[in-house]
């Protein structure tokens, strides 16, 4: 009687998992994903980068109220191929978001934001509170 070693088993089982999930693909499902950012803390902004590779400007929507932060961004691709009577159309929906909780308070109405090479970025100037005021001297 032969053992089959168990490593062995648990690794034909994640391949199986990994054909399964890909079939999701190839059924045009779409696939949404969570998007992951870096939120960096400067003296007087905070600026949010994400990586959207393959996304044209068009493609995402970007939003700021109540300190937070909401990004999405979809794309459609289509591709088609023909051969003699035999024409395949494949269209796959891709969609990334986030929404993301800023630790203070922000002046909405002067956030900016680039897209370049796929990346983006957006900075959010921190609102003015009591704290950031200074007194005036009289004389």
């Amino acid at each position: 009687m032969s053992r089959r070693n168990p490593f062995e088993e648990i690794e034909q089982m994640f391949e199986q998992m990994s054909d399964q999930f890909g079939q999701f693909d190839d059924m045009n499902v779409p696939a949404t994903q969570s998007l992951s950012v870096d939120l960096a803390d400067h003296e007087d902004s905070f600026e949010v980068t994400a990586d959207l590779p393959g996304y044209e400007r068009e493609d995402i929507d970007l939003s700021v109220a109540d300190r937070t932060l909401r990004i999405s961004a979809e794309r459609d691709k289509t591709t088609e191929e023909g051969e003699g009577n035999y024409l395949r159309r494949e269209r796959r929906r891709r969609s990334v978001s986030r929404s993301l909780s800023l630790p203070e308070e922000v002046a909405e109405e002067e956030a900016s934001a680039t897209y370049t090479n796929g990346v983006l970025t957006v900075t959010l100037p921190k609102a003015a509170t009591d704290e950031d005021s200074r007194s005036i001297d009289i004389e």
